[in-house]
């Protein structure tokens, strides 16, 4: 990069959790999931900050232990099942700046539920909005959806199976659909100006970043747990 932008990278990691209780500090392979992508974090040649954004005195030791800065325990109204991704980076980066004096140019979502990442692929992110930095202002990782949006089905009043959007159906071979993707949360990027403007990690020009298949997990439940579990024992036994 010609121009080194000032990143900060914001893991949000609530105590509350209905598909998996106590997923943050679930231990994953021998260390607390959240581990995962703290450690991630602090290994990004392109990420000056690492803090963590909790409501959970447990989860702020734990990553304190682990690098992160925990600069303040999370408000109540930002820790509910309704509380949005962006209401919580904006209090984050609103603390930095009224109460650090910390400006930064670019932040960094990290969902600590998706910790399957390459060990280049936050700083190929980052680099790659820098490189575009006049065009994008926002980039987030894609997997490929594996299930083609026309095979979908849904069921009527009657409990029958119907396409879950008509307009979608055709019967073309799976090779032949449009490939579709979905943003799985191995990183969100965006310019902070922009996010604060637009309120999204969505703005008008985000660029895309293709993760690998074996990326497409999240933990929502303890079956996607004992998937990505499985994944990183045979991707480190590969190593």
């Amino acid at each position: 990069m010609n121009k080194k932008f000032k990143t900060i990278a914001l893991i949000p990691a609530r105590a509350g959790s209905k598909g998996l209780p106590g997923k943050n500090l679930k231990l994953l392979l021998g260390k607390p999931l959240i581990a995962w992508t703290i450690e991630y974090a602090l290994s990004c040649e392109n990420i000056d900050l690492v803090m963590v954004s909790t409501d959970s005195e447990e989860i702020a030791d734990i990553s304190i232990n682990c690098g992160a800065e925990v600069p303040f325990i999370r408000p109540k109204n930002l820790a509910s099942d309704t509380a949005s991704s962006y209401s919580v980076v904006e209090h984050a980066i609103k603390f930095y700046s009224d109460e650090k004096n910390m400006i930064f140019d670019f932040v960094v979502l990290l969902e600590p539920t998706s910790p399957i990442r390459n060990k280049s692929d936050v700083d190929n992110m980052i680099t790659k909005l820098s490189e575009g930095y006049h065009d994008n202002d926002a980039i987030v990782s894609l997997g490929e959806v594996s299930t083609p949006p026309a095979f979908l089905k849904k069921l009527d009043e009657n409990n029958s199976v119907i396409p879950y959007n008509i307009n979608d159906f055709n019967n073309k071979r799976r090779q032949e659909q449009e490939k579709v993707y979905f943003p799985y949360g191995v990183a969100y990027i965006s310019k902070v100006e922009v996010l604060l403007k637009e309120k999204t990690f969505y703005p008008r020009r985000t660029l895309g970043y293709l993760i690998e298949r074996y990326q497409n997990y999240e933990v929502d439940d303890i079956y996607d747990f004992v998937c990505i579990e499985s994944i990183l024992k045979y991707k480190l036994d590969k190593l």
